[in-house]
């Protein structure tokens, strides 16, 4: 049985009326929309991933965007209350994928918020984005699930951008990326390196050295070549259209004990 699985949930018939707060609204084509997801899930699978498909939500238009609905730590996870109340009926069934997959699961509580986007792990450090859509009791309840297994919480301010990962990853060694112009604070991280593009701040960890990033940032596609890791690049064009990105797509379980 693979360590490592990565939870996907299909792009719905409504994903065009998905939320956008910080651009303009264009149109999503949703057939291509459908195929750039699963040439996505393909080259997770194609990396040593298994992906754990959970049941569509045609109602909520913004359920492909996955990761918002949960934060992982270890073989623990915490399952957010968006900051959206049109999301909040996302969780029930990621919840459901998660204790089958032998996961512990808490909850955040009313009257926390809290969107998995805003929570970027480096190493032990936890930094979540205090914003539009996680507020401070949602960062509590995150100290309060996560400290205790050995995580260093770091509360960031969020502003220019939806959530914390819409301005920043993080490398294999941690040092945080991002683009320059939408990052708040820079230097609340240790190590900072600024990417010459705004999506070529999220990149997903793939494992041995190779990490996945929009097709739509090729120079930072050289600069992280030139650094060492091997870019794995994905279109996901309709998919920036709803300010998501190659992170927002999957939620990676990589502790599970088998």
């Amino acid at each position: 049985m693979s360590r490592v699985k990565a939870l996907i949930r299909r792009p719905g018939p409504r994903l065009a009326e998905g939320l956008v707060t910080h651009i303009s609204r264009t149109a999503v084509d949703t057939g291509l929309a459908l195929r750039q997801w699963e040439a996505y899930a393909r080259t997770l699978r194609a990396h040593g991933w298994e992906t754990v498909e959970v049941p569509a939500a045609d109602d909520c238009p913004d359920a492909v965007f996955v990761e918002d609905t949960v934060v992982m730590f270890r073989n623990v996870a915490l399952i957010a209350r968006p900051g959206a109340p049109s999301r909040r009926p996302e969780t029930a069934a990621v919840e459901a994928e998660l204790v089958a997959l032998g996961c512990s699961v808490n909850r955040v509580r009313e009257p926390g918020t809290l969107d998995g986007g805003d929570v970027l792990k480096a190493g032990d450090t936890v930094y979540v984005g205090r914003g539009g859509r996680t507020n401070a009791d949602g960062v509590r309840q995150l100290r309060a699930a996560f400290e205790p297994l050995g995580a260093r919480v770091v509360a960031v301010p969020v502003q220019r951008v939806l959530h914390l990962k819409s301005a920043v990853t993080a490398l294999p060694d941690a040092t945080v990326i991002g683009y320059g112009p939408l990052v708040d604070t820079p230097s609340l991280f240790p190590r900072f390196l600024p990417v010459p593009e705004e999506s070529g701040g999220h990149v997903v960890l793939l494992g041995e050295g190779k990490l996945l990033l929009a097709a739509s940032a090729p120079r930072t596609a050289e600069l992280l070549a030139d650094l060492g890791h091997t870019p794995v690049p994905v279109d996901i064009s309709e998919f920036e259209k709803l300010e998501g990105c190659v992170t927002c797509l999957s939620v990676r379980v990589r502790d599970l004990r088998t």
